[in-house]
Order: structure tokens, then sequence, then C-alpha cells
């Protein structure tokens, strides 16, 4: 009988996550692109090698992309990639899961030892348009995590972007810019607040559902 290699993920998160300190550092995010046009094969490859990932861990498979590193240079590349991937006239999704202090983390596959200035920002701070996108936040290892999911829900209301909440999810409505903002404000919260954390966010440009 053939013997199987099994994988092992390091100890649970309960209460305190054993990933090292480096790997708590990472932030990590891995999200797919669909475009709904007979063109979508050049739109998604065009869109992801137009991102500067110079400050970023970066791979490209079969189904996804992922960016590693640190917080504001991985949101910096996926803002980037999906600014890039926006055609005014093309239904376009893209699915994203941000993760960070994961105990069955790696060190490897990452750039931290880098500064703070921004590859792709200054070529993208300027681009608008408007982009419905549902979010869910998973606080990991922590009895109190409705708490947190209640407090990054509130700062949406008092941005003023929400738009309901559903089953499994919160939608927000607002302008690409200041989504990208809002994630990057929950990164930082839950960066502060949660040792590991998941958070699922999809974004949609151009639906033809009303």
């Amino acid at each position: 009988m053939q013997e199987h290699k099994y994988v092992t993920y390091g100890n649970t998160c309960s209460c305190g996550c054993d990933a090292s300190e480096t790997s708590r550092q990472i932030t990590g995010c891995r999200f797919s692109i669909s475009e709904m046009s007979d063109d979508y094969i050049s739109l998604i490859l065009g869109a992801i090698s137009k991102v500067d990932t110079s400050k970023v861990w970066s791979k490209t498979d079969k189904i996804s992309t992922v960016y590693r590193g640190k917080q504001n240079h991985v949101e910096d590349a996926v803002k980037a990639c999906f600014i890039n991937a926006y055609n005014e006239n093309v239904h376009a999704t893209m699915e994203c899961t941000f993760s960070k202090g994961c105990p069955g983390d790696v060190e490897s596959d990452s750039f931290l030892a880098e500064d703070d200035v921004l590859m792709n920002e200054p070529k993208i701070k300027d681009k608008h348009f408007p982009v419905v996108s549902k979010i869910s936040l998973y606080p990991l290892g922590v009895s109190d995590y409705m708490t947190h999911i209640a407090t990054i829900v509130n700062h949406a209301i008092d941005l003023g972007i929400y738009s309901g909440s559903t089953h499994y999810c919160t939608m927000l409505e607002c302008d690409v810019q200041d989504l990208f903002s809002y994630i990057n404000y929950v990164n930082d919260y839950c960066g502060k607040n949660i040792k590991h954390y998941v958070f699922e966010v999809t974004l949609s440009v151009n639906s033809p559902t009303k």
C-alpha cells in the first residue's frame, strides 16, 4: 500500500497564535479576476502584468494570483490590479482573501525589508469609478469575534459606504478609492487587535443587475 505524505499546519489558533514573529508580519492576499468578455484573457493577464510587484512576493497560477509582504504594499498591488482590470464597457468582479497571522504560515515567500513608498499608487490615485462590494470578516481564535465584526461594519456606516447587511456578508457601495481606503482600515484594525484573521472581499463593477 502506498504511503501518503500528510501535511501539518502548526498549532491550532486558540487564544494566541504560535506563528513566528516574522510570519505574523506578513499580509497575504489571494484573488481571482473575472471579466465578462470574450477578451477576458488579455484583460486579466494585461491587468496583472501592469502591476509593479517589486515590493511584494507574487505568483499567478491556473486559478488565482497571490501577493505577500507588508500590508501597505500588498494592498497597493491588489488595488492596482483591480483598477488596471477596469473597462467601462465590461462587467467584472474580483474575489479577494486577505489573511494575516495564520499559525501555519511560513516566513518565506514575502518581502518585508521594504520602505513604505508605494509603487503603484501614483499611477492610480486619480482614477475613479463606482464599485459594489460584499465583505465578510473572520476573526480567528478569539471569543469576542462579533465585537470586531461590528466595529468594522459600524465604521462603514460612519463613512456612508454601507448599503446593508444580508446573510453571511455586509454590502458596500462607493467609489473605488473609498473602498480601498476602507480595506486598508480593516486590515489596520485587524492587525492591531486580532492575531489571526481572514477578510473576504468581493468587488463588482458595471453589473447589469440593478
